[in-house]
């Protein structure tokens, strides 16, 4: 995750940034300089908190095309001397995705630059998967010779491009090239570098690192916690706790609940995880108190075991502790939201309005939180929720204060669902496009646009075309 300069919400940059319905039509209706100097500035410094959940290069490339703008400013970006220091994909991987839509809506020019960039560019990679999708087989042929160029004809050059031949998210160009003709020796180092992958794989097969058949309680516990002393980073008591679901039996339930009470660091986790998952009925006691243990480790496992929990005596503990302000309280919050009955509408709502209040509008703890204020159709929580909808900088978050208000605001078809047409999440604009009132002129504009559009979501225009229909006002 990253954590992006966001600026207020009532400015364009700051609509553009969040990636807001409203943030295209306040840049279709500003000064074009204006508007293409906020899009520029989007598009070169990624502002998503997680660029894993977000989406932005649609939207983006949409504002490219309605601005008519050029790409000079993504092409000094790319081929930046930093380019060569700052190899992370955050740097470049928003405006790669971008020049990909926007090949893909005839822009040759992006499709130009895209070729240069997987040529010459540190994150090829990524340049090569957007062309993978768009480009055609002799264009892409081309390109064998330079990015096999980057790997030296070494023991460590070749371990490099069989590294990049398994890894690769479209394989489609090394296929061409394992199978081009005009460059034999090159398809021969392609094909070997595939061969080699694929014996790799097998080989870490055969070597397996976890525990064997025959294991002990004790030996899976003593191997959770070698784990975490080797790699703290990369606790293995969830792994362990379903090898311990395979190996224990009811004699060995007193080792694993003193495990669980006092045990080391890893093995309590473990044993923590184990008896959570199995409904055992000293859980929720023993979770209870590894929430206030001092090592964040044992908390944190503790909190995300009784996430986990789906028995009616861990709903019922939720109750008692949804009002505590601690990482417990959140997941008992969270729980009744997920799980909980009308009788829990004032928990949850105390919950998502304690914090907003505390934590803000992109608090990690509040998508469920959303979700449940929906699900029980709170119609007190719409105030909130438009809050949370207009000022946090989560695209992903926004989408769920979205459907939370389609559940509870009836202002919603008329209000948000109209700019959500233009969002930048797929799952938003097709929200929108079942519930935005067609009595404004734009939104039966905006419908038929996403019908069109051969780069809209499946799910979207299925949307969209169930609302288009003989009755639709004409534009």
């Amino acid at each position: 995750m990253f954590d992006p300069d966001i600026a207020p919400s009532g400015t364009l940059l700051g609509l553009l940034q969040r990636g807001r319905g409203d943030g295209t039509l306040h840049a279709l209706a500003a000064p074009r300089a204006e508007a293409l100097a906020a899009l520029h500035h989007c598009v070169l410094h990624d502002p998503r908190r997680d660029w894993q959940i977000e989406n932005r290069s649609l939207y983006y490339a949409r504002l490219f095309l309605d601005l008519d703008g050029g790409l000079d400013a993504i092409e000094q970006h790319l081929f930046d001397p930093d380019d060569l220091v700052d190899t992370g994909e955050e740097r470049t991987g928003l405006a790669l995705a971008v020049l990909g839509h926007l090949a893909s809506y005839g822009r040759e020019d992006a499709l130009l630059l895209l070729r240069r960039y997987a040529a010459t560019g540190s994150n090829w990679t990524w340049a090569l998967d957007e062309l993978a999708l768009r480009d055609d087989d002799a264009a892409l042929r081309a390109l064998g010779g330079p990015v096999l160029a980057r790997f030296p004809g070494t023991r460590e050059g070749e371990a490099e491009l069989a590294a990049a031949v398994r890894d690769a998210f479209e394989p489609r160009p090394w296929r061409l090239w394992a199978e081009n003709p005009d460059d034999p020796a090159g398809a021969a180092r392609v094909r070997a570098a595939g061969e080699q992958g694929c014996f790799d794989r097998w080989q870490r097969q055969l070597r397996p690192s976890g525990p064997r058949p025959g294991w002990s309680v004790r030996e899976v516990l003593e191997w959770a916690q070698q784990g975490l002393d080797q790699y703290p980073a990369q606790p293995r008591h969830v792994a362990a706790a379903r090898c311990l679901a395979a190996v224990a039996s009811p004699d060995d339930r007193p080792e694993i609940v003193e495990a669980a009470r006092g045990g080391p660091d890893g093995a309590r986790c473990t044993a923590l995880r184990f008896l959570a998952e199995q409904q055992d009925p000293e859980a929720l006691d023993l979770l209870d108190a590894a929430a206030a243990s001092p090592s964040a480790v044992v908390a944190d496992a503790a909190v995300t075991s009784f996430e986990r929990m789906r028995s009616l005596a861990a709903l019922e503990r939720a109750r008692g502790w949804a009002r505590h302000t601690d990482a417990l309280g959140r997941a008992a919050a969270a729980m009744l939201a997920c799980r909980g009955g009308h009788k829990d509408a004032d928990l949850v709502l105390a919950a998502l309005r304690r914090t907003v209040r505390t934590e803000g509008a992109d608090a990690d703890h509040l998508c469920a939180l959303i979700d449940g204020t929906g699900r029980l159709s709170i119609a007190c929580a719409a105030p909130v929720l438009r809050h949370i909808y207009r000022e946090t900088a989560s695209s992903h978050l926004r989408g769920r204060a979205a459907r939370a208000l389609a559940a509870t605001d009836p202002s919603f078809a008329s209000g948000f669902a109209v700019e959500c047409l233009w969002d930048c999440e797929e799952t938003t604009r097709e929200l929108a496009a079942r519930h935005a009132a067609t009595g404004d002129k734009r939104v039966v504009e905006q419908l038929r646009r996403l019908a069109a559009d051969p780069a809209e979501e499946a799910e979207v225009q299925t949307a969209v075309r169930s609302r288009i229909g003989p009755d639709m006002p004409a534009v």
